[in-house]
């Protein structure tokens, strides 16, 4: 299934722009557009990974997060050891 795309304008600098028109002619990156949106991909990428850590830090010290983790954690406990037998088979 094809991804929506919508046509956006930026400003972007003129020695960055040169760098990735290079690349492309070297056929380094498919095209000018294909550079970008995976720069984009990435730093979105690394934007979601730290939002993603910023919240483990937050719930590390939220002790009814906590407390419900322990309980969880104690509800499965037999299905675990019934599972592994103790230990992991690797």
């Amino acid at each position: 299934m094809p991804t929506k795309v919508k046509n956006i304008t930026f400003s972007l600098p003129t020695e960055l722009v040169d760098k990735l028109k290079e690349y492309a002619k070297d056929q380094r990156i498919p095209s000018l557009n294909a550079g970008v949106k995976e720069a984009l991909e990435e730093y979105v990428l690394k934007i979601s990974k730290e939002k993603l850590r910023s919240e483990m830090v937050h719930a590390s010290k939220d002790v009814l997060f906590l407390e419900d983790l322990k309980e969880s954690m104690k509800s499965f406990e037999s299905s675990d050891n019934e599972i592994y037998k103790g230990e992991p088979e690797w």
